[in-house]
C-alpha cells in the first residue's frame, strides 16, 4: 500500500479518536444553541427570569407591633443601625427592669436605679419617697408576678438616633403602708393587687452605653 495513504488512514484514525473523547468530556448539542456567555464576575450566573427575594417579614418585629406600622418601620431602623438588637429581647430585659424598678420605688431604694432612671423621672420618685419620710410611712412591697407586657409604640429620631419604646405593663404585687408606730394604714399583706404602668424607655442607637432609660411614666 502506498505510504501516502498509510499516513492518511493514520491521520483519521487519530481525528475519529479525538473526536470521541471531547464528545464524552463535554457532552452532545443538538440543534441550535448560543454560546455561552462569559461571566464577569467570580460567581455563578443567575438563570434568566429566576427573580431573587431578599429578605422577607422580620417576625421578631410583627410579633410585637402590626406589620408596615410607624412603629414597626422605626424598630426596622434600630435593627438597621444596630444589627444586633433584638425586639424580643428588650421586652425581656424590660421586664426584669420592671420588676427592679417598681419594687425600687415602693421600698424607697433609688441609689440602685440612677443609670436606669432619666433625671425627671427620678425626681419624681424621690420626692414620693421623701414625702413617705417625712409623714413618718414605709412600705412593705412583694413582686408576685406579671400579668401582661406588650408594646405600644416605638419612635427613632432620624436625627439624634433616640429611640423611644413604649411598654404597657400589668404587674401583681402585695404592698402594705405603715405608719410610725408599725400599724397598717393602707393594703393588705395577703391581697394580691393588680398595678397598671404605661412607661417609656429610651437610648441612643449604636451609642456604647447599652442602658435603656426611663423616661416617661403614667397610668
Amino acid at each position: 500500500m502506498d505510504s501516502a495513504v498509510i499516513q492518511l488512514l493514520v491521520l483519521a484514525g487519530i481525528a475519529v479518536f479525538l473526536i470521541l473523547k471531547l464528545r464524552n468530556a463535554l457532552g452532545t448539542r443538538d440543534g441550535y444553541e448560543r454560546p455561552p456567555v462569559p461571566s464577569s464576575g467570580s460567581g455563578p450566573t443567575p438563570r434568566q427570569g429566576f427573580e431573587v427575594i431578599q429578605g422577607g417579614e422580620d417576625h421578631d418585629i410583627t410579633d410585637h407591633v402590626p406589620a408596615n406600622s410607624e412603629s414597626a418601620k422605626a424598630l426596622a431602623e434600630m435593627k438597621r443601625i444596630e444589627p444586633n438588637f433584638n425586639v424580643s429581647e428588650f421586652l425581656g430585659g424590660a421586664r426584669g427592669a420592671y420588676e427592679m424598678i417598681l419594687m425600687g420605688f415602693e421600698n424607697g431604694e433609688l441609689d440602685d436605679l440612677v443609670p436606669f432612671l432619666s433625671r425627671d423621672v427620678f425626681e419624681s420618685f424621690d420626692e414620693v419617697v421623701q414625702l413617705r419620710e417625712r409623714e413618718g410611712l414605709s412600705v412593705e412591697a412583694n413582686f408576685v408576678g406579671l400579668r401582661e407586657l406588650s408594646l405600644t409604640e416605638a419612635t427613632l429620631d432620624p436625627n439624634t438616633r433616640e429611640a423611644q419604646i413604649t411598654i404597657r405593663f400589668v404587674g401583681e404585687l402585695t404592698s402594705v403602708i405603715r405608719d410610725r408606730a408599725g400599724a397598717i394604714v393602707e393594703g393588705d399583706a395577703n391581697t394580691i393587687k393588680q398595678q397598671r404602668d404605661i412607661w417609656t424607655f429610651a437610648r441612643v442607637m449604636g451609642s456604647d452605653n447599652p442602658n435603656w432609660r426611663l423616661v416617661g411614666t403614667e397610668d
